[in-house]
């Protein structure tokens, strides 16, 4: 039976102590290396997995964001949890390598396979590649002109300590893209998407990156992902401004955007 997990009273909210693993129950500081093993086991099929889970429609949601961003020659760009350099070189192709790209990751296996990605494509400088974590970003204040995470903030411990992470980091005037995963606005369509999370997902994951566990975990922490409002609130709660969203696919995923001002 697929499981039906839109809300579960018995996950804990993301402000206790106890930290929500997909749907598993874990403790204070157990989640960031769990999360890491995750990544690690699929570095090396990670970018070939989101063509086959999303029949390639990611390389458009990836697109729309980076034409949202606008990124201009000479601007710092910071691509958080973007370890196999799939915005970054969008974004490095998009100013004509005229701008500072930065990809910060937690894990260094996704991170040096972003890195053999942009050496096979010919970008051997640059792009920068730093290990780092969302919540506690290696970077001075007020030094971005432009912030995204792509699929990567439903997987941090602490979502609202990441958004003010990337209010810090922004300049005044900085802007602040996430895509990622989203609650569906098309009815209907749930228990397909249900169907398709928690069944097909986890065969893929088994098939082709030899880990099912992994891609059964990422099903489920889109479940767990705040809905497409919530998340604009706790964006505004970081301290951005002129937060909104907009739905990509139905509402499969969502492109939301801010300032800090």
């Amino acid at each position: 039976m697929v499981p039906r997990m839109t809300t579960d009273p018995a996950l804990p909210p993301a402000d206790r102590a106890e930290e929500a693993f997909g749907y598993r129950i874990v403790g204070p500081g157990e989640k960031k290396p769990l999360v890491r093993g995750v990544f690690d086991s699929v570095a090396g099929r990670y970018d070939l997995m989101n063509d086959l889970m999303s029949v390639g429609i990611h390389r458009l949601w990836k697109r729309d964001l980076v034409e949202h961003l606008g990124p201009r020659p000479g601007q710092r760009l910071l691509d958080v949890a973007g370890g196999t350099g799939d915005v970054a070189l969008r974004l490095h192709r998009r100013t004509g390598g005229a701008a500072r790209v930065t990809v910060c990751d937690l894990t260094p296996a996704m991170l040096a396979v972003g890195r053999d990605r942009a050496i096979d494509a010919g970008v051997a400088a640059g792009i920068d590649w730093v290990c780092g974590d969302a919540e506690h970003l290696p970077f001075r204040s007020g030094t971005i002109d432009g912030y995204t995470i792509a699929f990567g903030l439903r997987n941090v411990t602490d979502i609202d300590a990441a958004l003010r992470e990337a209010r810090r980091v922004l300049r005044p005037g900085g802007r602040f893209l996430c895509l990622e995963f989203s609650r569906l606005a098309v009815p209907g369509l749930d228990r397909l998407y249900d169907l398709y999370s928690f069944e097909v997902l986890p065969r893929l994951g088994r098939w082709i990156a030899g880990d099912a566990d992994s891609y059964r975990y990422l099903a489920e922490s889109i479940r767990r992902f705040p809905p497409q409002e919530e998340l604009v609130e706790r964006m505004v709660a970081a301290g951005l401004v002129r937060a909104g969203y907009t739905n990509l696919t139905g509402g499969i995923v969502a492109l939301h955007s801010a300032w800090r001002l």
